[in-house]
């Protein structure tokens, strides 16, 4: 293959990959709490033989986009969106996860869950259990959980350093080997929910375009393809 064939190979690669990205994000635009992803592109530089420079597509990996999402009222008590950078703590099967999904539940030991069953913990990584007949659950802007009974306890919020260098995992959850910080400018709202932060709009167009570029190389190695062949039958018939 040609310089030329292969530097169109690598944009079609990356623009198909991209496409993946974008094509996840939308499947992901109705995900309380989903951060949207993006690829990340760079120049991969090198020479050709006779020393001309190339510069082939090479791919960087996703970036996250970590901004708010939309909050809507739901005016469960039991739904909370997070204000600010930070994040839930879950206990799983697989150890402590976080998440930005504030959809919870109580289980049938009036333990606060997640949709899948997993315990929220509290600020001292202990479950949070609400004793029955407690009446309505109210749940403050730093956490605290309270009934007209008394606080029962408070939510562990968790932030890190390095959003980036956080992994997703399935269920929305993510996991990190970074040493979970105190929240900071972090608040709750009880009976609401944030939103997938994904711009319909923005990805559609992005899609078209990575659809576009895909079209447009897989067009020029065709073309490329097809003058080599007729170059070669060209040379055999004048041999």
């Amino acid at each position: 293959m040609n310089d030329a064939s292969s530097v169109a190979l690598s944009a079609q690669l990356a623009a198909l990959h991209q496409a993946d990205v974008i094509a996840n994000n939308l499947a992901n635009l109705s995900t309380t709490g989903y951060k949207s992803e993006h690829m990340l592109f760079s120049q991969f530089l090198t020479q050709a033989s006779d020393g001309t420079p190339i510069a082939y597509v090479q791919e960087q990996g996703t970036a996250r986009d970590t901004t708010q999402g939309p909050i809507t009222q739901t005016n469960n008590p039991l739904d909370i969106a997070i204000r600010g950078d930070g994040y839930f703590t879950v206990q799983t099967p697989l150890g402590e996860r976080y998440t930005r999904n504030g959809h919870f539940q109580l289980d049938a030991t009036r333990q606060i869950v997640t949709s899948q069953g997993y315990p929220v913990l509290s600020d001292g990584n202990s479950p949070l259990v609400i004793p029955e007949g407690t009446g309505e659950i109210t749940i403050g802007a730093d956490g605290t959980v309270g009934t007209p009974q008394g606080p029962i306890g408070k939510l562990g919020i968790a932030s890190f350093a390095d959003q980036q260098a956080m992994m997703p995992t399935a269920g929305g959850f993510f996991t990190t080997s970074q040493t979970p910080q105190p929240p900071t400018d972090v608040k709750l709202q009880q009976g609401s929910i944030e939103g997938s932060n994904v711009e319909p709009i923005i990805e559609i167009t992005k899609l078209l375009n990575s659809e576009r570029n895909v079209d447009y190389t897989k067009s020029f190695i065709t073309t490329q393809a097809t003058q080599t062949a007729n170059a070669i039958d060209r040379l055999g018939k004048t041999v």
